[in-house]
């Protein structure tokens, strides 16, 4: 049988996605000076996934329309992960952490 595995991921937005008011009242102690991101996790490669959401399948709209790249050195050391809920669990937690350091934060 084959076992799945999940990643957790996280993507550089562009600062525009401030613009939002959605994206706004999400991170209400944003510091404009920190960087933008959007924290995932899947059960593809990050690279894969992240080629999706820019290519609009299954995509999350902020990650579409600014997405940049990968920010590798904020998720690797995580993967891979044995289950979704742990997967889930630790998605959360970088959400958490980036938010807590004054980065806006977009995270299902």
């Amino acid at each position: 049988m084959l076992k799945i595995s999940y990643n957790v991921y996280v993507i550089k937005i562009d600062k525009e996605v401030m613009k939002s008011k959605k994206f706004r009242e999400r991170n209400p102690y944003i510091n404009p000076r920190r960087a933008c991101y959007y924290v995932g996790q899947t059960s593809h490669d990050p690279e894969t996934r992240f080629n999706q959401h820019k290519a609009g399948y299954k995509s999350n709209n902020f990650v579409k329309r600014y997405g940049q790249k990968l920010i590798w050195r904020k998720f690797k050391k995580f993967n891979p992960i044995e289950t979704r809920r742990k997967a889930e669990y630790i998605e959360q937690q970088l959400t958490d952490k980036l938010r807590r350091k004054g980065h806006g934060v977009w995270s299902n």
